[in-house]
């Protein structure tokens, strides 16, 4: 039997695809060369401050999805083009010791056109890139210091640890993987609450390395549940366990993806903060919600029960299937593909507009379910 509810999201997943091609091209020939980071009043701004510069990755990397995408419509090598185009500028940036985001930056570009062409100088790139990231390391805390400073890391560091592992492997260095696996253990110990709920930053003593309390730039409180860092709590322990294999990574995106589950609104679309206050209505973060869908399909690949398995990879549709219905950029004038999303509430940047994170994410998540039909497709 056709299941016919399937089929409707299979197309509306790929008409949601579409319109991010559409856009992207778009932007291109409109602003070439341009890397946005999000929308103010629907339109992507050129004015207002980025905070940091992590974010110049998300473009091409939508690019590689298309030109690497199975449901491509004839234009792969124009987007393979473009792709390379808007990739090489950011090679310099393997030295750039200044930001905590080179796994965001590096492997949604590099690792992608390596996972194309398999060329050496690729990998090259992305091997420099991770030694640059590990030079961020404390070792009495056994952690990756944000760019805030060396007594702080942020959860966000799930998300870029990735490339030390990726290094790790590809060098052959001992050294990397104790880096990568020390930062995860020290997140996972600090940031990770026995709910499943996160913190975003921690901060330590510099002197002897010893965890001092949770802390937060964007979330509502410092011991509040910040939407986007469970995302990327969920994702980001999910990609460590696919490059080390450790179990208590997974049993840590488990418990990240129990608690998105259980305290999300039946579509799955979430809060910017779990613990914000409801009084003048909630602000969605979409850009949360499209990290999420993409961490629930890959850690439904990987965890050993069948039937959870199963289960994270509904929920990650579902998630998908309120995005596509609710929240998609469609009005006169808007450039973005996702509306609602959030950069950072309290700068008062990129709040109920569209976020460059969110778009990358969103068509990541996209293309698996598209590729991935799912038990009914």
């Amino acid at each position: 039997m056709i299941d016919l509810s399937s089929t409707h999201d299979q197309q509306m997943f790929q008409e949601a695809f579409h319109l991010a091609k559409r856009r992207v091209r778009a932007l291109v020939e409109r602003e070439p060369g341009f890397y946005p980071m999000f929308t103010e009043n629907g339109k992507w701004c050129h004015d207002l401050p980025p905070w940091t510069y992590w974010c110049d990755g998300f473009l091409p990397g939508m690019m590689w999805i298309f030109a690497a995408s199975e449901s491509d419509d004839g234009h792969a090598a124009w987007w393979h083009e473009q792709a390379v185009h808007y990739t090489k500028p950011l090679e310099p940036r393997k030295f750039d010791g200044d930001v905590h985001d080179l796994g965001l930056i590096f492997m949604s570009t590099f690792y992608r056109w390596h996972e194309i062409t398999a060329e050496p100088a690729l990998r090259d790139v992305l091997v420099e890139a991770g030694r640059t990231l590990a030079g961020r390391y404390q070792p009495e805390g056994k952690f990756l210091a944000s760019f805030i400073a060396n007594d702080s890391t942020f959860i966000d560091m799930m998300m870029n640890v990735g490339l030390i592992f990726y290094a790790a492997l590809e060098a052959s260095s001992p050294e990397l993987m104790e880096i990568a696996m020390n930062t995860c253990l020290t997140i996972r110990r600090t940031l990770v609450r026995g709910d499943g709920s996160v913190g975003q930053g921690a901060i330590f003593d510099v002197e002897t390395g010893a965890f001092v309390r949770q802390s937060t730039q964007q979330g509502y409180r410092e011991d509040s549940c910040w939407s986007r860092g469970l995302a990327w709590t969920l994702y980001g322990f999910t990609n460590a366990y696919e490059f080390c294999g450790d179990a208590r990574l997974l049993s840590t995106a488990e418990a990240a993806a129990d608690f998105y589950v259980q305290h999300s609104p039946a579509d799955g679309v979430p809060p910017w903060d779990f613990d914000a206050p409801t009084t003048n209505g909630i602000q969605v973060d979409t850009s949360a919600a499209a990290i999420a869908a993409s961490g629930f399909f890959k850690l439904s690949r990987v965890v050993p029960d069948l039937t959870k398995g199963q289960f994270y990879d509904q929920i990650a549709r579902r998630i998908l299937r309120s995005l596509c219905e609710k929240h998609l950029a469609v009005e006169d004038g808007e450039e973005g593909v996702l509306k609602n999303g959030v950069y950072h509430m309290h700068q008062k940047l990129g709040v109920g507009e569209s976020v460059i994170w969110g778009e990358y994410f969103f068509v990541e998540a996209l293309d698996e379910a598209i590729r991935t039909p799912g038990l009914n497709g």
